[in-house]
């Protein structure tokens, strides 16, 4: 009797399907570029992200409004879901907070 390990579910989810899992990168590219093509904003940074059982989550940072000093820039935290393929599934904000100013109510 023989053990299945990680790799052999990957292998045959692939043989099943007949495609290889998205990786990472691509999956981000392709969120980040249909996040901006809905919301207008684009992501500076992504803060976090997680292997989920139906895709990615994400959590993006973006600008939402800029301001002078760029300290009091308005920013944002969207939590960015994707499927399998990397598409974009949904996405909602979960935080506004000012560029210069620390969130001492989250770890991270």
């Amino acid at each position: 009797m023989t053990e299945k390990t990680s790799n052999d579910s990957d292998s045959e989810q692939t043989a099943q399907d007949g495609r290889s899992p998205v990786p990472l990168g691509e999956a981000m590219r392709t969120a980040r570029s249909e996040f901006t093509d809905l919301t207008g904003l684009h992501a500076e940074s992504v803060s976090r992200f997680e292997r989920t059982g139906d895709g990615w989550a994400l959590e993006v940072e973006v600008m939402e409004l800029e301001r002078v000093p760029d300290t009091m820039s308005l920013m944002a935290s969207y939590e960015v879901t994707l499927d399998e393929d990397g598409h974009l599934t949904g996405y909602r904000r979960v935080r506004r907070y000012e560029r210069g100013r620390a969130d001492s109510s989250r770890r991270g």
